[in-house]
């Protein structure tokens, strides 16, 4: 895409959450401040409503607006087309990485190709494919393996991508003002794994595993789908280009209204008093 971000100052997004993902893809940079009206069909990330759309683009125009800043991830897929191809490097000492650690499926610029690098305001998920067999993928935390991931795959997301594929595996929801990045992993071969939440800043990196039956794929935002091979990584990192989104209100209850609102979160038929209790039983004898 083409560098835009020195020639606008608002984003006004029209649509639903789609609408957003993609608006923030076209940055991959620094965002101008987004504001969105909910024309889609969920709008958990859309908290303006569009009949009022005059009267809240004056009062943003005027100042009168508070910003969240929603984090993003900064994702590499690096190709290590030598190990790949069975050869090894000549005459060179292998490179560390910048803890001095030299995890197992390493790559690095020298030694592999970087095909693609993305600002992802969701999720990375990591699944299985096409394949009938479970994937099988290591998973590194700053250069030392956390642990290895048997099932339909694994989902990497921000806060922001809490409430979205990660909140149907059983993740739990975070507000997007919380540094952190999810680890959740979908059906997994063991049922004591469970999601984590794992500082922001800390460089995940997930290569398939040397005994992994079947190769895996990856998709960024519901985009960019392609396939993981053996000697291929995945690094991911918190971005330092987050997307400011636009309050309704405020920080804390435009999310817990998008709770509410969209995913009907803690409904349910509210129980009687005690005296109402009593006093339909009284009624009945």
């Amino acid at each position: 895409y083409d560098d835009i971000s020195d020639c606008i100052d608002l984003i006004i997004c029209l649509g639903g959450d789609g609408t957003l993902l993609y608006a923030s893809s076209l940055f991959q940079g620094s965002v101008p401040p987004v504001m969105a009206f909910h024309l889609g069909s969920l709008g958990f990330l859309t908290p303006f409503k569009f009949d009022s759309y005059r009267t809240e683009v004056a009062k943003v125009l005027e100042g009168n607006a508070a910003i969240t800043l929603r984090s993003r991830l900064k994702v590499k897929v690096v190709k290590n087309m030598l190990q790949r191809a069975g050869q090894q490097p000549e005459n060179r000492e292998p490179q560390l990485e910048h803890n001095g650690l030299l995890p197992h499926g390493h790559t690095n610029s020298e030694d592999g190709k970087v095909t693609l690098q993305l600002q992802v305001l969701n999720e990375v998920v990591v699944d299985r494919g096409p394949s009938s067999y479970l994937s099988n993928v290591d998973l590194y935390l700053d250069g030392r393996l956390i642990t290895s991931v048997q099932g339909d795959g694994v989902i990497v997301s921000t806060p922001t991508g809490s409430t979205a594929y990660a909140a149907a595996a059983g993740a739990s929801m975070i507000h997007p003002n919380v540094p952190a990045i999810m680890v959740t992993p979908i059906c997994p071969h063991s049922l004591s794994f469970r999601p984590i939440v794992v500082p922001a800043g800390v460089e995940l990196m997930i290569t398939l595993s040397p005994d992994a039956r079947n190769n895996v794929w990856v998709s960024f935002d519901g985009r960019r789908r392609q396939e993981i091979q053996h000697g291929d990584c995945i690094k991911i990192t918190t971005s330092c280009y987050p997307v400011p989104s636009i309050c309704c209100h405020d920080l804390v209850y435009d999310w817990f209204e998008s709770l509410a609102q969209c995913l009907h979160w803690n409904v349910r038929k509210r129980q009687a008093r005690l005296a109402d209790v009593s006093d339909s039983s009284d009624t009945e004898n």
